[in-house]
């Protein structure tokens, strides 16, 4: 069987929006990833909550790592 056949779309298979949309969203995706990744390096660990290592891994998980991160782990203060 070819993959089409079991259903996979190839890249070439999607409409020009359809395409431009997945961009975006892993654009998204990424940007997310780097900007907890760039803010758990930079802030000293006593304004984490938590682990600088497990937020670190966690910001590897679609989505919902880096948004946790940033909702959740750091710690909010006079100079936050």
């Amino acid at each position: 069987m070819t993959e089409q056949a079991i259903g996979k779309k190839q890249w070439s298979d999607l409409s020009p929006q359809k395409q431009m949309t997945v961009s975006v969203v892993g654009l998204i995706q990424f940007a997310l990833l780097v900007a907890a990744l760039i803010d758990i390096r930079r802030r000293p660990a006593e304004q984490i909550k938590g682990s600088k290592k497990l937020w670190t891994l966690a910001a590897f998980i679609n989505y919902v790592g880096p948004i946790a991160y940033f909702v959740f782990g750091r710690k909010r203060g006079e100079g936050s």
